[in-house]
């Protein structure tokens, strides 16, 4: 019997032996390929010495290059310590297994590393907590929650709006190079600069800007009306006014360029102050009312409406004066001035035809004749030299995926498109809305003129350059270069993963840069879904997220997050969902909307939640009280 005891082996030990030669060998092979692929990048880096995160990158990139799922599911039945969250300290995860598996399978093997390895493991997220500190600063007492926001215009002279996104939870404030102006931005930035000081909360700028994005261009106009359009609830009642701009130079810089702006004669001046109201007969013949608000500059004053209407262009305004006994006179009158009505509608379905255009031929709805087709619909493209690139068969999206189509045919007028994506309703087609076009290459500039020129302000008021289309290393290289002529080498860089080509080539724009420059990166979902389709994308942001991580570089999680509280005031599950698994990145985005601050609230509060069950991929395992 004891013969019989002496030579009996436990499979589970042979189990554990096999499991720690394939994890040393595979260490082995993981330490040469990220050395292969470091010394790619030496010029990258200050004196040629890798950065801790660069090094662990190198190794998940090389990690990631094996099918380890059988390993996995061999590791998960031993109960031992999975590769699957490894990301952050890669090499150190494989310390900490092998020593483990020698414990377990060499009685008299003796740790001498298991302190330093643990140490190493724990080094990888105080990296990463250390660098999203870097970009975002604190968090103003929410945990790990940072909420970055994208201001709409009225931020510009709206400040109680300011003020309620910080007191909500905003530790990071977008502006959209694409939108306004440099009037509208530099009042956003005082209205935050003052919220800093009145909250004692930090909040970073970022400027995103616009990049070559491609949109459509401008519709011919129908009549010259305006509607004013006041929201209302679903039983009726006024949700708020709804706001215009008078001015007196129609020419000039708006200090609101998102809102409808029509001209005075200068003689209307001496109405123009706060409380002031002006009665008007739209085109539907009914009395309405517009009331002053404030004066923003030399040249506008806001005004509101709390009724729908229909505003003829150079219509009558009537100065409204209260006598004594309360009724109401119209002694005063003068004439708007003229303005062009609001675009044709677009409407394109399913198997329809769409001409796409150069940027100066208006767009219009397609003309028939009868039943017969006439000339299809047609939009122009703000680059129109993208339209002579591209190639029989090749895809088109617009508005964000709303409407997908294939180039037909290629014509002197411009690109025919075959609509092969639209609801059943339709797709309404309207100026300034994108345009992907996943399968062509354009060549063009990493920054256009616009770009440039935004650079300058960029550089002097805010804290991060967010760099929209960036698909390069050389693209880095170019921003780099253009912050170092500004004497602001030092401004951390935003780049935004928007297209395929930037996605395949995320790993050599992370290693070429974080050896010398501030990064973060922002997934930004909805170019990428257009790119990438919708069920590549759900895979993708997955895979982003993990490659960031590896390189200890924060998050930005952006695009249609809460959607529907911002812009209805509405609550939809599945975002709420998208939130919760939001909260593996170090920011997240939420986009302007009427209902914003609601949105901040609600989002915050998933945030919070979710923190206390998950830290990435892994799962903290908090109590549960059922």
């Amino acid at each position: 019997m004891s013969d019989i005891k002496n030579t009996f082996v436990d499979p589970y030990e042979n189990l554990l032996k096999d499991i720690l030669v394939e994890v040393s060998n595979l260490r082995e092979q993981i330490a040469l390929h990220a050395n292969e692929r470091l010394i790619q990048y030496q010029d990258n880096y200050l004196e040629g010495q890798f950065t801790e995160s660069a090094i662990n990158l190198a190794h998940y990139l090389a990690m990631r290059q094996f099918d380890l799922r059988h390993l996995q599911d061999r590791l998960a039945q031993s109960a031992l310590t999975s590769l699957g969250r490894a990301e952050a300290s890669v090499l150190s995860t494989f310390d900490i297994l092998i020593d483990i598996l020698q414990r377990s399978t060499d009685k008299t093997y003796v740790s001498s590393q298991n302190n330093i390895s643990a140490q190493s493991f724990n080094r990888g997220q105080f990296l990463l907590k250390q660098h999203t500190k870097d970009l975002f600063g604190s968090s103003h007492g929410q945990g790990k929650a940072h909420v970055m926001v994208t201001l709409s215009t009225e931020a510009s002279w709206d400040y109680a709006l300011i003020k309620a996104l910080f007191e909500k939870g905003m530790t990071c404030a977008r502006i959209n190079c694409a939108h306004d102006d440099e009037h509208v931005w530099d009042a956003m930035i005082k209205n935050i600069r003052r919220a800093e000081i009145e909250t004692g909360h930090s909040c970073r700028v970022l400027m995103d800007l616009a990049g070559h994005k491609i949109r459509t261009a401008e519709i011919l106009p129908g009549p010259a009306i305006h509607h004013i359009r006041v929201p209302k609830n679903s039983t009726g009642k006024v949700l708020a006014p709804v706001f215009l701009l008078l001015t007196t130079d129609i020419n000039s810089a708006s200090a609101d360029n998102a809102l409808f702006r029509v001209g005075i004669p200068k003689a209307a001046i001496k109405y123009l102050v706060p409380g002031q109201i002006f009665s008007f007969i739209d085109n539907q013949k009914k009395t309405r009312y517009l009331k002053v608000e404030k004066k923003l500059s030399e040249h506008d004053w806001l005004v509101s409406s709390e009724k729908s209407a229909y505003l003829i262009s150079g219509c009558k305004l009537s100065v409204i004066k209260k006598q004594k006994n309360k009724k109401h006179s119209t002694d005063d009158e003068f004439n708007l001035g003229e303005f062009l009505g609001a675009p044709l509608e677009i409407r394109l379905f399913k198997k329809q035809l769409l001409l796409l255009t150069t940027e100066e031929v208006l767009g219009k709805p397609a003309e028939f004749k009868g039943d017969e087709l006439i000339h299809p619909a047609q939009i122009g493209c703000t680059l129109s030299s993208a339209i002579s690139k591209l190639k029989v068969g090749q895809q088109v999206w617009i508005d964000d995926g709303k409407l997908g189509a294939v180039v037909q045919e290629l014509t002197a007028q411009g690109a025919l498109l075959l609509v092969t994506v639209a609801k059943p309703s339709g797709v309404k087609i309207q100026s300034d809305k994108g345009i992907n076009f996943p399968d062509a290459l354009f060549d063009l500039s990493p920054l256009t003129e616009k770009d440039l020129c935004d650079l300058g302000f960029v550089c002097a008021h805010a804290d991060l350059v967010g760099f929209s289309f960036v698909e390069t290393l050389a693209d880095m290289d170019y921003l780099i270069k253009e912050l170092e002529k500004r004497s602001s080498s030092a401004m951390p860089i935003i780049a935004k993963i928007e297209t395929n080509l930037a996605v395949k080539n995320l790993p050599e724009i992370i290693l070429g840069t974080i050896g010398r420059h501030n990064l973060g990166i922002m997934i930004a979902r909805g170019d990428l879904a257009v790119e990438l389709g919708s069920a590549r994308l759900a895979e993708i942001q997955e895979e982003l997220l993990w490659l960031c991580e590896a390189a200890h570089v924060p998050v930005i999680w952006a695009t249609q997050v809460l959607e529907s509280i911002a812009k209805k005031g509405t609550r939809s599950r599945p975002e709420f969902t998208d939130a919760a698994m939001a909260v593996r990145a170090e920011c997240v985005m939420l986009n302007k909307g009427p209902y914003i601050v609601d949105a901040i609230e609600a989002l915050v509060n998933v945030m919070l939640r979710m923190h206390e069950h998950q830290r990435k991929k892994f799962s903290r395992l908090r109590a549960l009280h059922w």
